[in-house]
């Protein structure tokens, strides 16, 4: 059977708080340092999500808006082919649009 891994490096300033993010895969072998990594676990023995929220201190906050509306739109595309459910995933991009529009990152759709 064939593994592969997924590592994270958090590199903490004297007051615990995250100075950078390191990565690195296995397979394709790739590594890259980020400003913050959002992970869901889902535990099927709880039925329940785990979540590891990290970013940088110096991620600025026109970047992490960025990156949770970036975020929003993944998670429906991820949804719409895990389960199928167009209409779901559509709503999904719908919220997606207004977060963006709400936050200044794009253009009101009139």
């Amino acid at each position: 059977m064939k593994k592969s891994e997924i590592k994270f490096t958090v590199t903490l300033d004297e007051n615990n708080l995250p100075e950078t993010i390191d990565w690195s895969a296995t397979d394709p072998g790739e590594e890259s340092t980020s400003k913050a990594v959002m992970i869901a676990l889902w535990d099927a023995k709880e039925n329940n999500t785990l979540r590891i929220d990290l970013w940088t201190k110096d991620m600025i906050v026109d970047e992490m808006k960025q990156f949770y509306h970036q975020s929003l739109l993944s998670m429906a595309d991820t949804f719409e082919r895990a389960t199928g459910e167009a209409e779901a995933s559509k709503e999904m991009r719908n919220f997606a649009q207004k977060f963006a529009e709400k936050l200044n990152l794009i253009a009101k759709n009139n």
